[in-house]
């Protein structure tokens, strides 16, 4: 496969890294703040923004348990469901803020939670869809995503190989080959050593499709704008990365959500180190390495004073950093000749300088 096409980008080995700005539910039910996140991402220079649609009353049960791990530190002991309901946006807030980050060049990847979302936001003509591991068994929901057409982002994070086989073939069997494996899980926030970035290369051995990070790393921490660059060598062509408002807030995703301005560092980091990885096929020399062989290798000099026709052995000469001087794999050509002229230790061995 050439390559995943979006209808501005393109994703896959041979293209830029496609990073996403994953706002979910950052946003903290405001409008205001969801488009301040949208333009972060656009002035970011992010290439998507993923955005969580939800019509809560078809996705949780009002009674849904509260705890560790199911939303931000400080709302784990109250009820989810009202929680939610109170930052949950509604279908018309989406209707002004999907056209808001299409009108500033973002592509919009859209997690619908279920099936009332779906139909709402087809209209809309999100430019990918993204299905999340929590809905792999839901045969007919998957289906009818894979008939969009659009390319789907499966968060593979928290599913078995057999489920994401299954995800798979559905997908396939509707004609969708635009899949993307986008590892990794949000964990309030997730540990360092549950980043497993190995396991990118394992995903696109065994399936074949693009894959990506999800990284969410306490947004504190010193690796948090470092560990997306390491999965970048590993294989990852996409990455993502939850994005907020304003982190000290403290509002929903909080613990692995970067500021916009932080955001705008990691892209840029990201453009720099695709630079710095480059192609892998063999290169000629280029100009810049020519310019450091030519002022680091050494050069065949005088090892003593010559003089004018002595005949130049092993022990005349010698091999040195110099701006002068035939290169120490073209000795067998002066050994035996005669030198033309006066030469001081030091001098360079040219073929202007011998007989």
């Amino acid at each position: 496969m050439e390559g995943i096409q979006t209808k501005n980008k393109m994703i896959g080995p041979r293209f830029p890294t496609y990073i996403i700005a994953e706002m979910a539910w950052s946003h903290d039910g405001s409008v205001e703040k969801a488009s301040s996140i949208v333009n972060g991402a656009a002035e970011a220079k992010a290439d998507a923004v993923s955005i969580h649609i939800t019509s809560l009353a078809d996705y949780m049960v009002p009674h849904y348990g509260s705890g560790k791990g199911r939303v931000s530190a400080g709302k784990e002991d109250q009820n989810i469901y009202r929680y939610l309901e109170a930052i949950n946006l509604k279908f018309d807030d989406w209707k002004q803020l999907i056209p808001q980050a299409k009108g500033l060049g973002l592509d919009v990847c859209v997690m619908c939670n279920d099936w009332p979302s779906f139909e709402f936001v087809k209209p809309l003509d999100p430019e990918m869809y993204v299905i999340s591991a929590a809905s792999f068994a839901e045969e007919n929901f998957v289906r009818a995503l894979a008939r969009t057409q659009r390319p789907l982002l499966l968060r593979v994070g928290g599913a078995s190989l057999g489920e994401m086989e299954k995800v798979i073939f559905w997908a396939k069997e509707e004609g969708n080959h635009q899949l993307i494996l986008l590892f990794g899980f949000q964990n309030y926030p997730t540990r360092i050593e549950e980043s497993h970035l190995a396991f990118l290369k394992t995903l696109k051995q065994t399936f074949g499709f693009p894959v990506g990070l999800a990284d969410h790393l306490d947004a504190d921490d010193d690796l948090a704008l470092i560990l997306p660059l390491l999965a970048i060598p590993l294989g990852a062509t996409v990455i993502e990365k939850h994005v907020t408002h304003d982190r000290q807030l403290r509002g929903e995703d909080f613990e692995s959500a970067l500021n916009p301005d932080e955001l705008k560092r990691m892209v840029s980091c990201i453009r720099r180190v695709e630079k710095a990885i480059g192609p892998s096929h063999i290169q000629e020399i280029y100009s810049s390495m020519d310019a450091y062989r030519q002022i680091s290798r050494k050069r065949i000099v005088a090892a003593r004073d010559l003089k004018e026709g002595e005949v130049i052995g092993q022990e005349s000469v010698t091999f040195k950093r110099s701006d002068g001087g035939m290169t120490p794999d073209e000795m067998n050509y002066i050994i035996g000749r005669k030198v033309k002229r006066r030469l001081s230790v030091n001098d360079p061995i040219t073929q202007e300088t011998i007989l």
